[in-house]
């Protein structure tokens, strides 16, 4: 597989879209425009550079459907590694990552291995 070949695979990859909800409506999203998607209390919520968006989605569909991508699992979490700002290490083994949207995460540990692997350290 060359190069140009791969660039357009993952080009067609990226263009994939879920459903998110808004007031009760259904909307297709880019996932190249998600930052980061999160359980919280049994809800699944896609939260983009300003908006946060409800999914009916759960924790592993979306890690299904981002396989091959940029994304990478976190915790309860699945964060764009194409949206990291900035890293530093936290408290006992995990790492706080800042996206570019200013938003603050926490890596646990057990993901840390994965995080260095998809930014390169």
């Amino acid at each position: 597989m060359t190069d140009e070949i791969q660039n357009i695979v993952s080009y067609i990859e990226n263009e994939k879209k879920i459903i998110r909800y808004k007031r009760g409506t259904a909307y297709p999203l880019n996932i190249n425009s998600i930052y980061y998607f999160e359980i919280v209390d049994q809800n699944a919520f896609v939260y983009c550079e300003k908006e946060i968006y409800e999914s009916k989605m759960k924790l592993y569909e979306f890690e299904q459907e981002t396989e091959g991508t940029s994304f990478f699992r976190a915790s309860k979490s699945l964060i764009n590694a194409d949206k990291i700002d900035s890293i530093k290490p936290s408290l006992s083994g995990r790492f706080e990552v800042v996206l570019k949207n200013k938003e603050k995460l926490i890596v646990s540990r057990q993901y840390v291995r994965v995080l260095k692997h998809m930014i390169g350290l």
